[in-house]
């Protein structure tokens, strides 16, 4: 089924995606409505995820209480060289050739961790995890964690319907090079500022997720910006309504190398306008079962849009994982696109170029 997009006046338009109910108990149906997302644009809902609505809601209060804290609190627990803790304001910047010092927003990385005698405790992107003062926040490290734990139980259900749509055998993603011991981020996102293309000013500059897949769990507001051809000139944004109870999910690099560029990994922004916004983002294998959401942008009022926060978690595979097309995704007259490279090496590249030197925090504390 195609996406329609209606627009409100020249310059805003707003996409409507499908949306897959992981709920429904038609497997064959939730298959090929995943696959057609994938071949899309690698963004769509989900509905009936199974996350408790009272633990969503008590991690975007927990996130408000984190990022409510003095800055000299929030640096107590700077990011590490494992891409865990806060990032401050403009210590990412994801699109350089447009964008003016660095995306306005603050955030903080929370990962898998293993125990010291783990034999992958010394890899790039397993913990231990940096944790604000208990005294200060209270439960907050406990919510999180339960939090993290949901995401990734969901995530690997949704892997074995990804693989089917591969056609792939159910349990392809399952092993310990895989999903069995993944690479896991969850990341809190909070928002500020006015956003201004036109001086290279945003929330978030325009880029594509790394991994596998993102699951973005969002307060409701209207930031998120889609660009479903990114050669095209000009580029065409569309903005993506988020809607209570359902997760905005998008496909990252490594499920478009894996599949060939069958699958999409679609470049994406948020803009800021001035209120403030959090986000829980999710790097997940989700799915969402057809059917189509037509939104009547005529009807929405942009306005009552209050912006503030997300929350994303990443999921990748396993540090040793060799991400190269997929058996099912090649042949004599489709040889593969992209060549074989290793999960961590690619993710440890692909953060050294967005990320600020750890070293200019040394100055500056």
């Amino acid at each position: 089924m195609e996406n329609h997009t209606t627009p409100q006046d020249s310059t805003m338009q707003v996409s409507s995606l499908n949306c897959i109910d992981l709920a429904n108990d038609d497997l064959h149906r939730s298959v090929v409505s995943l696959k057609q997302a994938c071949l899309d644009c690698g963004f769509f809902y989900v509905i009936n995820h199974g996350i408790n609505e009272e633990l969503m809601e008590d991690v975007f209060e927990q996130s408000k209480k984190f990022f409510a804290l003095p800055l000299e609190e929030k640096m107590k627990v700077l990011r590490n060289e494992k891409h865990r803790g806060y990032t401050p304001v403009l210590d990412e910047i994801l699109d350089p050739e447009n964008q003016v010092n660095g995306d306005h927003k603050e955030g903080y990385y929370i990962g898998i961790e293993v125990p010291k005698d783990d034999p992958d405790y010394d890899k790039p992107f397993y913990g231990p995890n940096p944790w604000p003062n208990s005294d200060v926040l209270p439960q907050w490290r406990e919510t999180m964690e339960k939090y993290h734990q949901e995401a990734l139980r969901v995530s690997r259900d949704i892997g074995r319907l990804l693989a089917l749509a591969l056609d792939l055998d159910a349990n392809y993603f399952d092993t310990p090079e895989m999903l069995g011991k993944p690479i896991a981020t969850m990341r809190l996102l909070h928002y500020q500022g006015v956003s201004d293309p036109s001086r290279g000013i945003y929330a978030c500059g325009a880029h594509s997720d790394y991994g596998m897949m993102t699951l973005l769990a969002t307060d409701g507001v209207m930031g998120l910006q889609i660009c479903k051809d990114k050669n095209a000139k000009p580029q065409k944004w569309e903005y993506v309504p988020a809607f209570k109870g359902a997760y905005i999910v998008n496909l990252g690099d490594m499920l478009e190398r894996w599949s060939n560029g069958f699958f999409k990994s679609t470049l994406h922004r948020v803009l800021g306008n001035g209120q403030e916004r959090y986000s829980v983002r999710l790097l997940l294998i989700h799915i969402c079962l057809i059917f189509t959401i037509f939104v009547d942008v005529m009807a929405i009022d942009f306005a009552s849009y209050v912006f503030r926060t997300q929350i994303p978690f990443f999921v990748e595979p396993n540090h040793e994982c060799l991400v190269e097309c997929l058996p099912t995704c090649k042949s004599e007259s489709n040889v593969p696109k992209y060549p074989a490279i290793k999960c961590s090496t690619y993710l440890t590249q692909r953060y050294k170029e967005t990320h600020a030197e750890l070293s200019i925090y040394n100055h500056e504390m």
